[in-house]
């Protein structure tokens, strides 16, 4: 492309040159002959009349006085009646511009001069108009090597931009060529690039989240069926049976979850569900975890509370809180429900040291973890709880309270406190 941009520029170049060089060649030969003509004829008749002048007052006509009218490089002939011709200068030989005056008298005055200073003007006018032309192509190349690379770059750097893209490097350029149709290609690229991007985020947040969200209730759903394996009670396996079936559901929610955020994060399946239960399954199902590492999980605060959410979200935010203090946390860990305004509260707080000073303000974003782990529960549980209008909250670092705040249903009639167990 950049070959026939310089070709194609250089061929208008060459015709333009062409057609007005060759039409002022002409002019201007046929403009220094016309002059050199007029110079001749002029001459002639300024000769021609410094003879009758010379005539008239019986003046003798000499070579010497005639020569001093004329230019030096011209030839002249005086012919006068009755006299002898008076030749002045030396006669050109070849071509030659020839000027004729004749007087009252009869007089005849010749004036001749070669034609080869004409040819000297002439060749000197063509090398000035070669000159000029062959500046225009030189400058025609450059202005089209410079066109062409103004045009082809840019190509060339879409071209490796869409390369790119086609790799798997979804990176934005951002670069412009100051050509409108390339910058619309660019614009058009970069666009593109910015949704792979997005894409390719989502896809790997997916895979950290669902990793992240699932362990659980697959560790939860092994243990059951270990339970099942090792036992030859038929109620004890039947029981156990039971459990593993609400693991599976609970299971199948998750993943119907997390896939519905990955779509859409602020979609929500919102319904008005009973506090009590999703406390109370979180607790029956993390106590065996929490027996087993010598500490103990307990709740407390005001019961019947019914507020708006998924049950299934709720449930998961919940497992990420008492999984971050089971695995980061200390002591005995405490889940308490409360009203605030027109919310229901579940607060989650243990007797560990805390959340470090310098994470406070961090602690809900991706990769910040303060105890090396991944850093990606808290940030996928308040995605979820923001996904049904609720919200996540921070409320004191030492030691650590968690809130969790849904909307609220209010009762006919609230029931009392419940007791710490």
């Amino acid at each position: 492309m950049r070959r026939r941009l310089i070709n194609s520029t250089l061929a208008v170049v060459l015709v333009v040159i062409a057609v007005f060089g060759v039409s002022l060649v002409i002019v201007e030969t046929r403009t220094i002959s016309n002059s050199a003509q007029e110079s001749v004829d002029s001459e002639a008749l300024r000769l021609i009349s410094v003879v009758e002048s010379r005539l008239v007052e019986d003046e003798r006509l000499t070579p010497g006085l005639l020569s001093q009218q004329i230019d030096s490089k011209r030839y002249a002939l005086i012919k006068v009646p009755g006299r002898p011709a008076i030749e002045v200068g030396e006669r050109p030989t070849g071509r030659v511009i020839r000027g004729t005056a004749e007087g009252e008298r009869g007089e005849r005055v010749t004036v001749e001069e070669s034609s080869s200073a004409v040819t000297r003007e002439v060749g000197r006018t063509l090398m000035i108009i070669g000159a000029v032309a062959l500046l225009a192509i030189i400058s025609a190349v450059l202005l089209a090597v410079r066109q062409a690379n103004k045009l082809t770059l840019p190509l060339t750097d879409l071209a490796e931009t869409a390369e790119r893209l086609g790799s798997g490097d979804p990176r934005p350029r951002h670069k412009r060529y100051g050509v409108p149709e390339l910058d619309r290609v660019a614009d058009v690229l970069d666009a593109s690039a910015e949704r792979i991007a997005r894409m390719l985020t989502a896809e790997r947040r997916l895979a950290a989240d669902a990793s992240h969200q699932l362990r659980t209730p697959l560790t939860a759903l092994s243990m059951r069926i270990e339970e099942i394996s090792v036992t030859d009670d038929p109620d004890t396996v039947k029981e156990e049976a039971n459990i593993a079936l609400t693991q599976v559901e609970r299971l199948t929610d998750v993943v119907e979850r997390l896939l519905t955020n990955a779509r859409d994060p602020r979609t929500g399946s919102a319904v008005v569900f009973d506090l009590d239960e999703v406390v109370k399954q979180q607790i029956e199902e993390w106590r065996p975890a929490y027996r087993s590492a010598g500490r103990a999980i307990v709740c407390s605060g005001k019961q019947g509370l019914r507020a708006v959410g998924t049950p299934g979200a709720v449930a998961q935010v919940l497992a990420a809180l008492i999984e971050n203090s089971l695995m980061h946390g200390g002591g005995t860990v405490a889940l308490r429900t409360r009203v605030t305004g027109n919310q229901a509260v579940i607060e989650v707080t243990d007797e560990g040291p805390g959340v470090p000073a310098g994470l406070g303000a961090r602690i809900f974003e991706r990769t910040i973890s303060g105890r090396n782990s991944t850093g990606i529960g808290l940030a996928v549980a308040r995605d979820l709880a923001e996904a049904d209008g609720g919200r996540l909250e921070l409320l004191q670092q030492q030691p650590p309270v968690f809130a969790l705040f849904l909307s609220r249903v209010a009762r006919k009639r609230e029931e009392p406190e419940r007791p710490v167990r």
